[in-house]
């Protein structure tokens, strides 16, 4: 029986050789602070185009130098981000895989340390900075004081649709096949979405258009300097996990369709984030997946959907893939454990006929 994990996806001309993507997953790792791209960030995601992966996508790579998450976060805001980047895009074709980008913009949660020194907000001695929202309500901080949060006027707004749009065109520029639009996890434009973090009254707050006024510009802005025979990604968290009033998984599936009308070709569900308690109260296997069956089901246009969370074996991947519940699985913790995670379940999916296994390594795959 011929595998369905490793059955090409094809999305507008560009084809990855298999249904498996490494999760953006933030690597903090911009030792310079200076939002290139080092040794580091060459080796994790050549190693996942080594590993098999059909797309490999990049962490969440700020738009502006204000919108990273921590300084160490990986940068597309300057031209000069372009040369850092390039080689990792064609050490990824070379492997056969496609190279992706998750361009974004930290919002409110910017400004931070890096996880393992305490993800603290960083005041301007530090190396933090004014940080940007819908309103001025700062992150919720429970024992520290959060930087001051400018509310975006019109000019800001502006300034942060144009971000994404050279940010697009950098990524092009640096031979990047998908662009991915970051609209989840509490970030900015998840905040702008959110009626827990937007209540604003103007264009960009109010009733659900209003409130995903800015998502639909940003997204617009990507299509129209990204090339038509290449794919754009949107990542949308489908719940707040809160009471109303709340993004809801219907308001997921009414945006996704919104989305799609503007030329995005594949909604990458997950979901939480918009404040500190905004997260399932488990997270088991395929905990996420029954947010995306319901955007696949619930869309009228003809969009794919992809899936991530709590996926860790070959069987579950080929399950999510084969009984149609996504189109593309999205792997990342599991990736960090298993670098070859994608050409382990070849083997054990008897599919090793159609991945690449680079000519190092083939004796260990024989």
């Amino acid at each position: 029986m011929s595998s369905e994990l490793f059955s090409p996806l094809e999305l507008r001309s560009t084809t990855a050789p298999n249904r498996v993507m490494v999760s953006p997953m933030c690597q903090y790792s911009c030792e310079a602070r200076d939002g290139h791209a080092t040794d580091w960030h060459r080796t994790h995601l050549g190693a996942r185009a080594v590993g098999g992966a059909g797309i490999v996508m990049t962490e969440a790579t700020a738009v502006e130098a204000r919108g990273r998450i921590s300084p160490e976060d990986l940068g597309i805001w300057d031209d000069a981000h372009v040369d850092s980047l390039a080689p990792i895009t064609a050490f990824v074709r070379e492997q056969g895989g496609v190279p992706a980008i998750q361009l974004a913009h930290a919002g409110r949660k910017a400004a931070t340390s890096r996880p393992w020194e305490g993800h603290d907000p960083l005041g301007p001695d530090e190396g933090g900075w004014n940080v940007v929202g819908p309103t001025d309500d700062p992150w919720p901080y429970e024992d520290a004081e959060a930087p001051p949060t400018d509310r975006l006027d019109r000019d800001g707004i502006d300034s942060v649709i144009d971000s994404f749009r050279a940010g697009a065109e950098r990524a092009l520029e640096a031979g990047f096949e998908i662009a991915e639009v970051h609209a989840a996890h509490g970030y900015l434009l998840h905040q702008f979405c959110s009626p827990v973090t937007n209540d604003r009254t103007d264009g960009y707050g109010g009733d659900f258009r209003a409130r995903t006024r800015l998502l639909r510009e940003v997204t617009s802005a990507v299509r129209e300097v990204w090339p038509d025979e290449k794919p754009v990604f949107v990542r949308l968290s489908a719940t707040d996990y809160r009471e109303d009033p709340s993004w809801t998984v219907a308001d997921t599936v009414r945006v996704a369709d919104d989305l799609a009308s503007l030329g995005v070709d594949l909604i990458d569900v997950s979901s939480g984030g918009i404040a500190p308690d905004s997260y399932p109260d488990s997270a088991g296997p395929n905990y996420q997946l029954p947010f995306a069956e319901r955007v696949r089901e619930g869309t009228e246009l003809d969009v794919a959907v992809g899936t991530v969370g709590g996926i860790t074996t070959p069987e579950q991947a080929e399950a999510i893939v084969a009984n149609d519940r996504a189109a593309l699985v999205i792997v990342g913790r599991e990736h960090l454990r298993d670098p070859h995670f994608t050409l382990h379940a070849a083997r054990e999916l008897d599919a090793m006929d159609a991945v690449r296994v680079p000519p190092q390594y083939r004796r260990a795959f024989e």
